[in-house]
């Protein structure tokens, strides 16, 4: 697989929050947590399940910075 986008963050599959139609699928990358919100057909078609190793991938056209 090749796509554009540059972030491509590595990381394991920790827990999957199945929904009606979206399942929360939570990656550890390197001690921190990102969550995706996909498809639950899109956890089937993967055929995603904890522990299996993922790629995070991250396409934004902007990024934002906030302090407090």
């Amino acid at each position: 697989m090749k796509i554009s986008a540059r972030n491509q963050l590595k990381g394991k599959v920790v827990a999957i929050d199945h929904g009606v139609t979206t399942s929360h699928v939570k990656i550890d990358i390197g001690g921190s947590i990102i969550t995706s919100a996909i498809t639950k057909t899109s956890v089937e078609e993967l055929k995603l399940e904890v522990g299996k190793q993922v790629y995070a991938i991250v396409k934004a056209s902007d990024v934002m910075v906030g302090i407090d």
